[in-house]
């Protein structure tokens, strides 16, 4: 006798990234919801089921589970598997007929045709049979109820046996032994990868540690840096990065604004990595030692932050790796080691790795031990340096076997370079991106940026973190606006995403230009800055009450709800985020303009936020602590250089047995 064959088709399974060739991101403690199109010709009930598997870190693998998928309707089903824990997890999706359910409807609509179904009620008996063969192994209590009632059905003709086959208890404990040699498994094996929090959700502050000392002349060390650490918690950052904290090569060496020739007391650029004291598993002498750097992350942790530490795959001439394995760099024809360029840039104090070159095993080796040296003395999190710029499938392989032991390290990639580059590094694994954010300004291209980011496909993959200026960029809105400008740039970067960050001087105002370029006059690239914490005219107040709100209000921990809503001002963007429980709702509006006040008619979104036209709400605006009752779907807003931005935590009423109440 020939083999029944399946024939149920399963097709556009999502989240799928690249036919499966990536993993989506999530965050543990999340669910991952897939949705497929199942399908069968004729009119058989089908079954789904999501398949899936924990398969990282050892100590959470798990045997294959399965959770049953709900019909939406035109053959779309969907479901949920529990992201418990940090690390990567394996799905898929299986189907198949539930030959019992599709007999009983058929039986139904025979009997309702008033047909004789004599036959069919030995068919279901062979059905009962075949399922109670499949109980037994399992229960012995379904087995018989099964059994039981397929004697019913082989027995003679009762009033009651169409009951008794059409029962809804008969029918659950049928389909819980199907025969699932007719099912149906998806052809791909999928994968999420599930982040800690703090992937999604941080506020970084970059910071030369050299600097600490803050008098422009007395190399800091990592004990200076450690009172900064109180200063940086009043900010509200949770997050720390540093820049290179190796030897700086003396080869070459950069001066002041980049200049070709340092003077002797010239400190040269962090990013100019190795020289005669080490590599990049050294700290710089002038900073302390490896122990002085553990003590570090060790006091940051006490202040509730983490430290980030920049990983930039490059070395100065004087390398330690040079001298020591000249096969892991390019070679020119008359035999020296090209230094890096970017035409018309030339980095001399810069020399490249050959990454695909003869010796790439041995080199991708050296430098997976780079990034765990670091994992061991304390930091989870590693910024990494211009990433776009060595080969992606050596990403993919360190980030994976980094993360395949350590599910909990994050990689922030950046890449200001082509999009296509920057989504394919951010497919292969990092965890977060630089963006373009920092040249969107006006109020269209924000909107049309943000919503590719923020939802799907991008959002699956890819999570921008928001930085209005870095070491490396002073864009140009910064450098002739004042206070103003630099208010709402953080605004909007820090409620736009959920993850955000800006570089020491931020808070200060510091907008001086090298001229004619988006580049910092006097850069702390290449020189000891004097920082004045106390600088008249800083904004550091502002920036506390922002990162207050975002800690406050779980709404603007979410990087994928935003949703924009209309201004009849161009100048004004009006945006909103709430939390996946609903019990967090925020409104945002925000100034374009630095120079002047701007009044904008917001056009509330009353069926986002659940409220009837009539209904009065509370809200509470977090950067001015001021509260006020909205009704309707119209609220006029002003907003100033000086209070360029408004976020309002959004309160509805209910009626309570005894008066009214409210909640968020």
């Amino acid at each position: 006798m020939t083999e029944r064959i399946g024939s149920v088709f399963i097709e556009g399974v999502r989240p799928e990234l690249d036919a499966g060739r990536y993993a989506v991101k999530r965050v543990a403690g999340e669910s991952l919801t897939v949705r497929a199109d199942v399908f069968k010709e004729g009119h058989d009930v089908l079954v789904a089921v999501i398949r899936w598997r924990q398969v990282t870190p050892k100590s959470q693998v798990t045997d294959w589970q399965e959770v049953p998928m709900r019909f939406l309707g035109n053959d779309l089903w969907e479901g949920d598997f529990p992201l418990a824990h940090n690390g990567r997890y394996e799905y898929t999706i299986e189907a198949w007929p539930d030959l019992f359910r599709t007999w009983a409807s058929e039986l139904k609509r025979k009997v309702d045709a008033g047909r004789d179904v004599k036959s069919e009620l030995l068919e279901g008996a062979a059905l009962l049979e075949g399922a109670a063969a499949r109980a037994r192994p399992a229960s012995e209590e379904d087995a018989r109820v099964l059994s039981e009632a397929a004697v019913r059905l082989r027995g003679p003709a009762e009033p009651e046996l169409i009951a008794v086959a059409l029962a809804p208890e008969l029918a659950t404990i049928a389909s819980t032994y199907p025969d699932r040699k007719l099912a149906k498994r998806y052809d791909k094996v999928l994968e999420v990868f599930a982040d800690r929090e703090k992937a999604r959700f941080g506020a970084w502050y970059e910071f030369f540690p050299r600097s600490a000392k803050r008098d422009g002349k007395t190399h800091g060390t990592f004990h200076d840096a450690e009172e900064w650490l109180p200063y940086i918690q009043r900010l509200g950052f949770d997050v720390i990065y540093l820049p290179p904290i190796h030897p700086i090569g003396r080869t070459a060496r950069k001066g002041k604004n980049n200049s070709l020739k340092a003077g002797p007391d010239d400190v040269g650029s962090t990013w100019a990595i190795g020289a005669a004291e080490g590599g990049h598993k050294a700290v710089h002498p002038k900073l302390g030692t490896l122990e002085d750097f553990r003590h570090f992350v060790s006091a940051a942790q006490e202040h509730g932050i983490e430290v980030a530490l920049d990983i930039a795959f490059q070395c100065a001439p004087d390398h330690p790796y040079v001298k020591e394995h000249p096969e892991w760099f390019q070679h020119r024809p008359d035999g020296t080691i090209k230094t890096a360029e970017n035409p018309p840039k030339r980095y001399e104090d810069i020399v490249n790795f050959d990454w695909m070159g003869p010796a790439r095993e041995s080199l991708w080796a050296e430098l997976e031990s780079v990034v765990l040296h670091w994992v061991k003395q304390g930091v989870k999190t590693f910024r990494v340096d211009n990433p776009h710029t060595k080969p992606i499938q050596f990403w993919a392989w360190l980030i994976r076997r980094v993360q395949d032991a350590h599910p909990d390290v994050i990689f922030l990639s950046e890449a200001f370079t082509r999009p296509k580059v920057m989504k394919a590094l951010a497919k292969v694994g990092f965890t977060q991106s630089y963006t373009y954010f920092t040249w969107r300004n006006f109020k269209g291209e924000l909107r049309e940026y943000l919503e590719e980011l923020t939802t799907p496909p991008v959002s699956d993959y890819f999570r921008g973190n928001f930085w209005p200026n870095t070491p490396d960029i002073l864009p140009e809105p910064l450098q002739n606006a004042g206070p103003g400008a630099f208010r709402l740039r953080a605004a909007l970067a820090a409620t736009l995403s959920s993850v955000w960050g800006m570089y020491c001087g931020f808070e200060l105002c510091e907008g001086r230009p090298l001229p004619g370029k988006e580049e910092y006059l006097d850069s702390e690239k290449y020189q000891l800055v004097a920082w004045d914490l106390d600088r008249p005219g800083n904004i550091k107040d502002w920036i506390a009450r922002l990162n207050t709100a975002r800690n406050t209000q779980p709404a603007l921990r979410q990087y994928d709800t935003l949703e924009f809503f209309e201004a009849d001002n161009e100048r004004v963007l009006f945006y909103g985020k709430r939390s996946p429980d609903g019990q967090s709702t925020v409104l945002m509006a925000v100034s374009l303009d630095p120079y002047a006040a701007q009044e904008a008619l917001l056009h509330v979104p009353l069926e986002w936020l659940g409220a009837k036209p009539e209904e009065t709400y509370q809200v509470h605006e977090l950067m001015s602590d001021q509260r006020s009752l909205w009704q309707g779907p119209d609220v006029n807003v002003r907003l100033t250089p000086e209070q360029p931005a408004a976020i309002w935590a959004v309160y509805r009423f209910r009626r309570t047995e005894h008066a009214f109440d409210y909640y968020e």
